[in-house]
């Protein structure tokens, strides 16, 4: 493991293994300062063990200890004196890290720690300074280039994931790489491109008592314990979630709450023992390397600090139990055994806190003398950069297809594209509520499901169940499960059965998914596309299966959002899709899925789609329509019901979207009118129609209209389904409003 490593007599080491800090915290010749002739039994004393532990070790990880809790009091210095801005502890933790590192191996495991894992963090071979570079909001912070705040760790030399803040959040992704590990390894010495996997390696994930609360914990567990995953939960129990005491949260010690997952290995021990961690993570780790599955380690640690800079905890812990901690104080405890075991004396303790000191103290120099971020690279790493594809060179959809190629509708463009994706690219999975077939035991029984709408059928049958499989009916657990499938290299397709049941996956995708790539400054990505059926003109879809919250996702920085209405621009944006590094939302209208004016022959092999680019559906001069989904179809019988030249734009991309052919097109009409199916107020068609009065003000002859969808919910019956959603007749008159002004 990346530690301060010994010495040649095992009592001093260098830092050269552990990164780039200045200062030698030990002489070179190994020896302790001020050490005499007359210490040859407390020297032999350093080459033994103590309470089953070797002393080299012992001293190591007590100056790397000292290292942690001289980086969290630093912190706290720069943040007082406005040269950092925020601070979280890791203190109290230190021994729980360092002995679980000893068991663990950085650059071979996967790491998703969470903010009061600075001790671990170090052991695995960040450095102070690399720390303290994240604290002050360098240029150069290795971990997120000045756009994290301190102590959300990221590193892939050592198989650090980027770490996002929300509680409990990134134990769906820990879930899914430890799944992708498995997917990745199964393929041997062959490979698949871009992902490397050890058999033996295990996904390490940690959080707060607290965070167990949340309910993506309890579905990671689910998944780890169903398919026996080797995943290392480690719960570090303080005792508070900020000011909330544990007795508030749960009505039993986490460790007695998940007794039911079958498959589950639960360990309890004091995490502030440094000698009881040491003793029992190695055969915890084992079992876990070994295929056994799961294992939750609850961890008893301090917080001799407050949660945070912005909490006081005096305000709500009494006095005894502060006094308490003190005593428990893993760093006090070490002290107090490494004197018992007489391996130093107290002046050589007192030493190396003073040179633990010093090197956070010249750490915190290096950090302070880094260049600033450059604000204009705020809005780089969004997205990647974007992908060559070929234009659409003709207006006529589908004239890139083969001659004998089939014509189809959009719901089986999709299939087919799904086939050919999977067909093309090992590294492509596709998963979630009922997309398999049907059990392997009975698929050649039975004809299988293959999806709600079919556009699945077949892919369990033709490429395996570890590649198609269902998931249980958790829309948080397909898509945190894909987010670390994706950050493995894979090409995860998870799917949400209908998007009125989205929102429980919010967290997976906003917070987990569109910010891997900005928040770890490009050093991460985190490709997946999932697909989602989406809105209404079902004539019985009711509330829960007809919503279409378009601008709600268009507002996640991040997240590329698309919307085909015909068959060739789903598979066009199907493959660029798949073809990229990003997180893209793809949308599949439920009403257009099988509708003959969908149909296009099947596109050509390279035929590609690229993001923001729209399509004129139909030229005209006096008016231009732009619209997306199924409101297209309904745009274009509206303008051939009006008689006027009307010019319809379809999107076909929502973010990012196509400005530039919606100005060049009002530059010629003069009149806009946007139909969308998303509600009128704040949905998406207001963002067209805000940045068209911006930016062409000065072609409109007259004011841009909006066309959308009552700000009420879709409702069961087919006549108010119609008073709600956008009608051909409510375009038609909106054309003619326009025209007559």
């Amino acid at each position: 493991m990346a530690v301060l490593v010994t010495g040649s007599d095992g009592a001093g080491p260098d830092l050269e293994s552990a990164g780039s800090c200045s200062v030698d915290i030990w002489q070179p010749s190994g020896s302790v300062a001020g050490e005499t002739s007359n210490d040859n039994a407390q020297r032999g004393a350093r080459r033994g063990k103590y309470r089953g532990v070797p002393v080299a070790e012992l001293l190591e990880d007590y100056r790397l200890a000292l290292v942690s809790r001289c980086t969290d009091d630093r912190e706290i210095i720069l943040q007082k004196q406005s040269r950092g801005f925020f601070h979280i502890s890791g203190a109290g933790h230190e021994a729980l890290g360092l002995g679980l590192a000893r068991s663990l191996r950085p650059g071979y495991d996967w790491f998703f720690p969470y903010y009061r894992d600075r001790s671990l963090v170090l052991a695995l071979g960040v450095t102070p300074a690399e720390m303290l570079l994240q604290a002050v909001g360098a240029a150069n912070d290795p971990a997120s280039g000045g756009r994290q705040m301190p102590c959300h760790f990221g590193d892939r030399r050592f198989n650090i994931v980027t770490q996002s803040s929300p509680t409990g959040s990134q134990c769906i992704p820990a879930v899914g790489c430890a799944e992708a590990g498995r997917y990745i390894s199964g393929h041997g010495e062959k490979g698949l491109a871009g992902c490397t996997a050890q058999a033996d390696e295990l996904t390490y994930v940690s959080l707060g008592e607290g965070a167990t609360s949340q309910g993506e914990f309890w579905e990671s567990l689910n998944t780890a314990c169903t398919l026996r995953l080797p995943v290392l939960y480690v719960v570090a129990d303080n005792g508070y979630a900020i000011s909330v005491p544990v007795r508030q949260q749960a009505p039993a010690p986490i460790s007695e709450l998940v007794k039911g997952f079958a498959g589950l290995s639960v360990h309890r021990i004091d995490g502030r023992d440094y000698f009881e961690v040491r003793k029992k993570a190695p055969a915890i780790v084992a079992s876990v390397r070994e295929g056994l599955g799961p294992a939750l380690v609850h961890a008893t640690v301090t917080r001799p600090y407050s949660h945070s800079c912005a909490d006081t905890q005096s305000k709500y812990r009494p006095k005894h139990e502060l006094d308490d901690e003190i005593w428990h104080d893993p760093i006090s405890t070490l002290e107090r055994a490494i004197l018992e075991a007489k391996v130093l004396s107290p002046e050589e303790l007192a030493q190396m806190r003073e040179e633990a000191r010093s090197l956070v103290a010249d750490a915190a120099k290096v950090a302070l003398d880094a260049p600033r971020p450059d604000p204009s690279g705020v809005r780089e790493h969004l997205r990647a950069a974007p992908v060559a594809a070929p234009q659409v060179s003709s207006p006529v959809p589908g004239e890139e297809a083969e001659h004998d190629a089939p014509v189809v509708a959009l719901g089986e463009a999709i299939r087919l594209a799904l086939h050919e994706a999977m067909a093309r690219d090992t590294r492509v999975r596709l998963f979630g509520q009922d997309v398999a077939d049907a059990p392997p035991e009975l698929i050649d029984e039975l004809v299988g499901q293959g999806g709600v709408f079919g556009t699945t059928l077949g892919l369990q049958r033709n490429f395996g169940h570890d590649r198609c499989y269902n998931t249980p009916l958790a829309e948080a657990n397909i898509v945190g499960r894909a987010v670390g499938q994706g950050i493995r290299g894979l090409r995860p397709m998870p799917e949400i059965q209908f998007f009125d049941y989205i929102w429980t996956a919010m967290q997976q995708i906003k917070s987990e998914a569109a910010t891997v790539r900005w928040r770890s400054a490009g050093e991460w990505s985190c490709p997946l596309v999932l697909r989602v059926a989406i809105g209404g003109y079902l004539a019985g879809g009711a509330i829960w299966h007809s919503q279409s919250g378009v601008s709600i996702f268009a507002h996640v920085p991040g997240l590329i959002v698309v919307m085909p209405s015909r068959a060739s621009d789903a598979v066009g944006l199907l493959r660029t899709a798949l073809d990229g590094e990003d997180p893209v939302l793809f949308l599949e209208h439920k009403h257009l899925l099988r509708q003959r004016y969908t149909e296009d022959r099947f596109p050509a092999p390279g035929f590609r789609v690229p993001f923001g680019k729209g399509r004129i559906a139909r030229p005209g001069g006096d008016l231009t329509i732009v619209t997306y989904g199924a409101t297209v179809e309904r745009s274009l019988r509206a303008a051939s019901r009006s008689g006027a030249s009307v010019e319809v734009i379809d999107l076909r991309s929502i973010m990012p979207w196509d400005q530039g052919m919606v100005a060049a097109s009002v530059a010629r009409t003069g009149h806009l009118l946007v139909v969308s199916e998303d509600n009128l107020t704040c949905g998406f068609g207001a963002e067209i129609a805000a940045w068209a009065g911006e930016h062409c003000f000065g072609d409109l002859d007259v004011p841009v209209s909006r066309i959308g969808a009552a700000d009420t919910n879709v409702a069961y019956e087919p006549t108010l389904e119609r008073a709600t959603l956008p009608q051909v007749e409510d375009i038609e008159a909106g054309i003619w409003r326009l025209l007559s002004s």
